[in-house]
């Protein structure tokens, strides 16, 4: 499938909007649904990704998901097997 094709089979609930503006449901839903899209081999093994996350959600630099060093969503950070942590904890 090509990438044109690719980009108008996946649906946003508002691509043009800021985060203040969605609805914090859909948003997380958005985020998930492109964790889901990224491609197996591109993963973190499941328990390398969880394993990762329980290291984040004892972090002190850790708001509201989101990470403090970088300020990425420490989901998504965790999900790509070649990511690593800002502070080296994983």
């Amino acid at each position: 499938m090509e990438e044109e094709q690719i980009r108008e089979t996946i649906k946003y609930s508002c691509r043009k909007c800021l985060l203040r503006e969605m609805d914090k449901n859909a948003y997380m839903e958005n985020l998930y649904a492109y964790i889901d899209r990224i491609e197996e081999d591109s993963k973190a093994d499941k328990a390398v990704y969880e394993d990762r996350l329980a290291v984040c959600k004892e972090c002190k630099y850790l708001n509201e998901g989101l990470c403090g060093a970088c300020g990425c969503f420490v989901e998504l950070r965790a999900v790509i097997a070649v990511n690593r942590c800002p502070y080296e904890k994983w």
